[in-house]
C-alpha cells in the first residue's frame, strides 16, 4: 500500500512541475480559459501534502507487519529447520536408493553388453570356424577332382600310348609280313622262272647261253640283245625268253654302254642319250647312264671339234653352230672352237 501512494505522491509531483510550465497538458478536464497555473498549485499541491501523508501512514504499518512476521518466523524456524532435516534424510535415502538402482541398472546393462559380446564373439568364432570348414571341404573337394582330372588324363594318355604302340606292334606286324608275302612271291616267281629256264626247250637253253655270253663282254639294251640273238639264227620267241631269263640290269648296261661310246667317239650329253636310246635303252635308262659316267662335256666338245676340222673345213662361227647343232651348250662349243685355236 505504501509504494501505491509513494508512486501517486511522485505523479502529482510531476503533474505539477509539468502544469507550471504548460498548464494545458494536465488540466485538460476544465475549459480551455481556466487552465493556468494557480489552477494547477490548487489541484496538485494539496494531492501532494495528502499522498505524502498516507506514504508514511502506509510505511509505519508496513513495518509493523514485518516485525511481526519476523517474529512468526523466528518461532517456526526450528520446526522447519528439523522438516527441512528429515526431508533432506529422505532425498539423500532417495538419492542413494537411485544412485544404486542406477548402479545396478549400469552393471546389468554392462554385463548385457558383455553378454552381448561375447555371444557375438562367439557367433563370430563359430561362423569363422564354419567358413574355415566349408573352405577346407571346399579345398579337400577340388583337390579331389583336380587328381582325378589328372588320373584321368594319366590313364587317357596311358591308354592312348598303348594303343600307339599296339597300332604300332600290328602296322609293323603286317609291313613284315606283307614284306615276307612280297619276298616269298618273288622268290617264287624267280623259281618259277629258273624252273622255267631249266624246262625250256633246247633251242631256247642254247639262246639263254648265248646271251650270257654276249652280256659278259659288251654291253646291250634289252631290244639290242634280242635282235643280235636273231641276228645269230634264233628265233625271235627263243630270243626273247633268253632276254627274259637271264640276270642282268639294263641300267648298268647302259651305263657301260654310254662309256664304250665316249671311248671311241666323243658326243655331247643329248647326243650320247640319242644314241643309247636309237640302241634300245629305255629314255630313263639312258638319261640315268648319261648322269652316273665320269665325263667332262667341254673336252668331249674339244674333241668333236677336232674330229670336224681333220676331215672338213670349217670357219669359227660354222664349227660353233655344228657343235651346237650336236647338243653341245654354246659356251662349250665357243670353249672347244678356242681350244683349237680357230
Amino acid at each position: 500500500m505504501g509504494n501505491l501512494f509513494f508512486w501517486l505522491f511522485f505523479l502529482s509531483l510531476l503533474a505539477l512541475i509539468v502544469g507550471l510550465i504548460k498548464p494545458g497538458l494536465v488540466l485538460k478536464w476544465l475549459p480551455e480559459s481556466k487552465r493556468n497555473r494557480k489552477k494547477v498549485a490548487m489541484y496538485f499541491v494539496p494531492a501532494l501534502f495528502v499522498f505524502f501523508v498516507l506514504f508514511g501512514i502506509a510505511s509505519d504499518a508496513v513495518e509493523e507487519d514485518v516485525a511481526a512476521v519476523e517474529e512468526v518466523e523466528a518461532e517456526e524456524q526450528p520446526e522447519e529447520e528439523v522438516v527441512d532435516e528429515d526431508a533432506e534424510r529422505e532425498a539423500e535415502e532417495i538419492a542413494a536408493r537411485e544412485a544404486e538402482e542406477q548402479a545396478a541398472e549400469r552393471e546389468a546393462e554392462e554385463a548385457a553388453e558383455r553378454e552381448a559380446e561375447e555371444e557375438e564373439a562367439r557367433e563370430a568364432e563359430e561362423a569363422a570356424a564354419l567358413e574355415a570348414e566349408e573352405a577346407a571341404a571346399r579345398e579337400a573337394e577340388e583337390k579331389a577332382e583336380r587328381e582325378a582330372e589328372e588320373a584321368a588324363a594319366r590313364e587317357a594318355e596311358e591308354k592312348a600310348a598303348r594303343e600307339a604302340e599296339e597300332k604300332a606292334a600290328r602296322e609293323a606286324e603286317e609291313a613284315a609280313a606283307r614284306e615276307a608275302e612280297e619276298k616269298a612271291a618273288r622268290e617264287a616267281e624267280e623259281a618259277a622262272k629258273k624252273a622255267a629256264a631249266e624246262a625250256g626247250t633246247v633251242s631256247q637253253q642254247q639262246a639263254v647261253k648265248q646271251a650270257k655270253n654276249y652280256i659278259s663282254y659288251t654291253a646291250f639294251s634289252k631290244s639290242g640283245l634280242v635282235e643280235q640273238l636273231e641276228f645269230e639264227g634264233y628265233s625271235n620267241a627263243d630270243a626273247s625268253y633268253a632276254v627274259e631269263n637271264i640276270d642282268v640290269d639294263w641300267r648298268a648296261q647302259a651305263v657301260k654302254k654310254a662309256q664304250a661310246y665316249l671311248d671311241f667317239s666323243a658326243f655331247s650329253k643329248s647326243g650320247l642319250i640319242e644314241q643309247l636310246v636309237f640302241e634300245g635303252y629305255s629314255n630313263a635308262d639312258a638319261a640315268y647312264a648319261v648322269e652316273n659316267i665320269t665325263v667332262d662335256w667341254k673336252e668331249q666338245a674339244v674333241k668333236k671339234a677336232q674330229a670336224y676340222m681333220d676331215y672338213s673345213a670349217f670357219s669359227r662361227s660354222g664349227l660353233i653352230e655344228q657343235l651346237v647343232f650336236e647338243g653341245f651348250s654354246n659356251a662349250q662349243a665357243v670353249y672347244a672352237v678356242d681350244m683349237v685355236g680357230l
